[in-house]
This record gives C-alpha cells, sequence and structure tokens, in this order.
C-alpha cells in the first residue's frame, strides 16, 4: 500500500509559508514526521523555532494528566516553552504571541470530542485570530475514519476543556478540517493555513493508514483503545473504574461491587454490533480505586467497522446503573460546576429519572446526521 502522509511530512513543499517568520509550535510527543522525527527538530533545523507552546503533558510527553506546567527552556533546542496549561488560563498571552510571527500545530488527535489537545488548538486559532498573527495546521489523519459520526452534539452552556464546540462525540473531520469548519462558523477570521495529509481517503480507519501507532496519551495505548474511550469515557463522570492505573485503560470497567459474570452475560444477550464482552477482575494502579479488588468487563473489538462504541458505552452505563444501587455519577467538582458527566455529555440528558435508552440513542442519531450534513462543507479530503 502507498505509504499515507500527514502534514509534517509534506513540509517541504510548504517552505515558503515558513521562511523568514519566527514560528511559535504547539506540540507533543506525537508531533513526529513518518521516520520519527520530532517536529520541533524539524522546524527549529530549517526555520526559525523561536517558542514551544505545550498542552496538557507538555511537549515531550513528560508532565502527567492533570499537572500545570510552567515556563522553561527546552532541554534538546533551548527554545523557551511556554504553558498552554495553567491553572489560571490554557490560553496565548500576549506576551508568547510577541515572541512569534505565525503560530503552527502539530498534535495527533483520536476524533472524539472530550480529547483536550482540540481545545488548546482551537483556544489558540482564536487568539490568533484576535492578534493577526496567521496560523498553520500540519494536519494529521483522524484515526477512526473521516465519515462516521457518533453521539449527540454539545448544547450550549455545557462548554469546558472537555468539550468546548458543538461536535459530536464522534466528528470524523481531521482537524485541519475541523479548525477550518470552526473558523468559519464563528467568523473568527483567521488566515488560516492547512498543510494536508497525502493519500489519505476518508473511510480509512487507522490500521488501513499502514502508519504506526504512537500513543496519543499514556491513557490511549493503542488504536482499539481510541475506539473504544468514544463511549468508555463517560466512566470518567461516575464511580467506576473506566480502567485508568491499569494496562488496558477504556477497554476494562468495573468496581468492587460488580458481579462480573452477570454483567458480561447481560451486556453480551444485547448482542451489540462489533464488540464481545468478557468477565475481569483487576486492582488499579492509580485513580479510582486505588489497590482494591475490582470485577467488571474487558471489551473486546471484534469488528472495528460495525462497532459502535458511542452506543456501546451508553448501554453498558445504563445496564449498570440500572442493576447497582452503589452506581453513582460523580458530583461536580467545584462548587457552582457541573458534574463531570454533563460536560462529557454535553448536555444533562446523561442524569435524566429514567432514561429510555432507544429513545436516547435515536435522538443522538439524528443529531449525527445533521452535523454530518454541516461537517461534509469542511471537507479537504475525499
Amino acid at each position: 500500500m502507498a505509504m499515507i502522509l500527514n502534514g509534517i511530512d509534506g513540509i517541504r513543499q510548504y517552505a515558503h509559508l515558513f521562511k523568514g517568520k519566527r514560528l511559535g509550535l504547539i506540540t507533543a510527543p506525537t508531533g513526529l514526521n513518518s521516520d520519527f522525527v520530532s517536529t520541533i527538530q524539524i522546524l527549529h533545523e530549517q526555520f526559525q523555532l523561536t517558542a514551544l507552546f505545550s498542552p496538557e503533558h507538555g511537549v515531550r510527553g513528560d508532565q502527567a494528566a492533570g499537572a500545570q506546567v510552567e515556563t522553561y527552556l527546552d532541554p534538546i533546542t533551548k527554545v523557551p516553552v511556554y504553558s498552554l496549561y495553567r491553572k489560571d488560563s490554557k490560553r496565548l498571552t500576549q506576551a508568547m504571541l510577541d515572541e512569534v510571527d505565525m503560530v503552527v500545530y502539530d498534535i495527533q488527535d483520536v476524533g472524539v470530542r472530550y480529547y483536550t489537545f482540540i481545545y488548546t488548538m482551537l483556544y489558540a486559532l482564536e487568539d490568533c485570530a484576535r492578534a493577526g498573527k496567521p496560523f498553520v495546521i500540519l494536519d494529521r489523519i483522524n484515526p477512526l475514519d473521516g465519515v462516521t459520526v457518533e453521539g449527540n452534539q454539545l448544547k450550549l452552556g455545557y462548554q469546558s476543556f472537555v468539550g468546548n464546540y458543538p461536535l459530536c462525540v464522534r466528528y470524523g473531520l481531521t482537524v485541519g478540517e475541523l479548525a477550518t469548519m470552526v473558523n468559519d462558523q464563528m467568523n473568527w477570521q483567521c488566515e488560516l493555513h492547512v498543510v494536508r495529509c497525502q493519500g489519505w481517503e476518508r473511510q480509512m480507519l487507522f490500521p488501513e493508514t499502514g502508519r504506526q501507532w504512537v500513543m496519543p496519551s499514556m491513557g490511549i495505548p493503542r488504536f482499539e483503545t481510541a475506539l473504544l474511550y468514544t463511549g468508555t469515557c463517560l466512566f470518567e463522570g461516575t464511580n467506576l473504574s473506566e480502567g485508568r492505573g491499569t494496562t488496558v485503560p477504556f477497554e476494562i470497567v468495573g468496581a468492587p461491587f460488580i458481579d462480573a459474570q452477570k454483567l458480561a452475560d447481560d451486556m453480551n444477550a444485547k448482542k451489540l454490533p462489533g464488540v464481545l464482552f468478557r468477565p475481569v477482575y483487576f486492582k488499579p494502579t492509580f485513580s479510582k480505586f486505588q489497590g482494591e479488588p475490582c470485577s467488571g468487563v474487558q471489551l473486546h473489538v471484534l469488528d472495528t467497522r460495525t462497532i459502535r462504541p458511542l452506543e456501546t458505552g451508553v448501554a453498558l452505563l445504563y445496564t449498570i446503573k440500572n442493576n447497582y444501587e452503589q452506581f453513582a455519577f460523580l458530583p461536580p467538582v467545584k462548587e457552582g460546576s457541573r458534574p463531570f458527566i454533563d460536560l462529557l455529555g454535553g448536555d444533562k440528558v446523561y442524569r435524566e429519572d429514567s432514561v429510555d435508552v432507544p429513545a436516547l440513542l435515536e435522538q443522538f442519531r439524528e443529531e449525527s446526521q445533521l452535523f454530518g450534513q454541516i461537517k461534509e462543507r469542511y471537507h479537504l479530503y475525499p
């Protein structure tokens, strides 16, 4: 098969964009070309890289989830690194923007609304629009394909760093397409350039691209995790373990009070497409139930095409909620804010007293279809 290339792999054809400009780069460990050379190194060697901007986890991936990052010098290039994940703000300041003529973005997303890197990108896009600075996206393929849309659209009033724009949960766009859409829909009028991928076709899932999987963050170790995360991330808003602290985060769900065999039987009886459930017993080394024996299920992906991970996650959530009185949604992190499940869900629908799951999923499908029609106007790839 022909090699599918990300934006960084074709950067030489776009050299005219970068020549003579002071560049600021927003990147993470996934900012690599096909030979695993970092985008930091490429821009530093070929152009004038004057600033690095760090999202959650740091530009080199050495910061823990949620850790606040301060300004420091990158040990390899000696370029200053400014944090876009500060306690008081996740935005570019005027002082940071004064250091650069152009901001470049290169981070692999996972194609799911809750994943925070896309909001780092959209905030920066808006900041650049205000400051009159051009913004360049080194585009990357969407590992969950560019066709399938799943879940509801985020509602007004539910914006947060795990959902800040009315996207569906699985949105079927590359980051370049997403930025193009938001820039247009919000009328930001930023001078936006997208350095395109080559050879990617919309219907491709990651395994069909022939590329190596590089973990977008420690919680997403492999492609199947990213696929299942679409649905199982919802458990972060509950008192169940979503598998953090195990070697298969987002692929196992459980708690000390679950009957593993019964839950697996109940879920398999639903005959959901593309997935099988297996009883599992585990003890998380960190996060929820650290050091406590838990039981639950592992989700095994049988068919990456037919599985509907969001619908699967919702079905699992309500099967547990309706069978275990110990189940609970977590309270808001801070007073006056919304419960985390509302932020993940982009709506309060998950917490309604009695949820009719088939009706809820039908509503989600209608919203997905509408979003699918809007997004098509911004497709950059056939």
